[in-house]
């Protein structure tokens, strides 16, 4: 099974597969989106018609129709659209004389809490859209590809600081020694654009750092900007953020690293990708061994979380087996 939405690809699959089952890729109003992909993929309703005609004539086997609404859509009736315009193309499939059984309405389905359009709002308006257009008795199967939702909150990312750098900013008007000159930070850390944080060229993420160390209820803030490693001056990270004075080795945090972001990295200028490490709660990491070994002890000795890496000791009040974190650090 496979898409397509223009006649040459047609024409490549008679070549090489003309058994194969084809889904047709329709273009939908992705202006709302934060990466379009219509500008690129996905055949007009006009060209549908064409492209099924001409499918019929190579009798090549049309079974369904697929769309993408570009991820990060901060409209959800741009959902309601799309699905109308699939149901169009389905009546245009059963008038050429294909009996097509599959529907793919995409992804970009957003996988944390901090963006304009929840999750929720965007199945609140799709579920009533496929039971107008495809109800459960039209034998036409649904399917979706929600890969952000399932990964993006998956991953926290943990970087070094490996370099800093003050500037200041001189300022005039003033006589007061303190006042005519203010402080701010560059950190460099090691990952950067070229690595994990690629998100922000190709995904149009916004990271924000977390900071491993609980900055004290009194402590400065200074303006701040995160740099990558690498010798590009466009690989930055955060080009403003307010910090306390951090210095090397301290650690940042970012969450919700899941999507676009490793499966990109490249190993530029000689920089690794970061390694991967595997942290559960302590209920559930116990939980997973019982599992696995019934002699395995329910009870465990709490360990000292300010001994274990930030991979382990995250979490406040954790529990860990003593060998559960023997062999794991931060290597990103």
């Amino acid at each position: 099974m496979m898409t397509f939405d223009s006649e040459v690809e047609l024409m490549k699959v008679t070549r090489a597969h003309p058994k194969a089952k084809l889904v047709l890729r329709i273009a939908t109003d992705d202006s709302k989106a934060v990466c379009r992909l219509s500008v690129k993929f996905g055949a007009t309703l006009r060209n549908s018609r064409l492209l099924l005609e001409r499918a019929k004539e190579l009798n090549i086997d049309v079974v369904g129709v697929s769309f993408h609404v570009g991820s990060g859509c901060t409209d959800p009736e741009t959902f309601v659209q799309a699905i109308s315009d699939a149901r169009c193309v389905f009546d245009m499939g059963a008038e050429v004389g294909f009996s097509m059984y599959l529907l793919d309405i995409g992804g970009g389905f957003p996988g944390s809490e901090d963006v304009k359009l929840k999750f929720e709002e965007i199945t609140n308006v799709i579920n009533p859209a496929l039971d107008k257009y495809f109800p459960a008795d039209s034998g036409v199967r649904i399917i979706a590809e929600p890969g952000r939702y399932y990964v993006a909150s998956a991953f926290t990312l943990a970087v070094n600081i490996i370099a800093k750098k003050i500037v200041l900013k001189e300022q005039t008007g003033s006589d007061d020694e303190d006042e005519s000159s203010e402080q701010t930070f560059m950190y460099y850390v090691n990952d950067g654009v070229y690595g994990s944080f690629n998100c922000i060229l190709y995904d149009h993420a916004h990271v924000k750092p977390l900071l491993q160390k609980r900055p004290k209820p009194d402590e400065k803030y200074y303006s701040s900007s995160i740099w990558g490693p690498t010798c590009d001056g466009l690989d930055r990270i955060v080009e403003r953020c307010d910090l306390p004075e951090m210095h090397v080795g301290d650690w940042m945090l970012f969450e919700n690293m899941g999507a676009y972001t490793v499966a990109a990295a490249s190993t530029f200028n000689g920089f690794q990708r970061p390694t991967i490490y595997y942290v559960m709660s302590g209920p559930a990491w116990q939980l997973m061994q019982q599992f696995q070994n019934p002699d395995f002890p329910p009870e465990v000795e709490e360990q000292d979380a300010s001994t274990l890496p930030v991979s382990c000791a995250w979490e406040s009040g954790m529990k860990r087996h003593p060998a559960a974190c023997a062999s794991a650090g931060i290597n990103v």
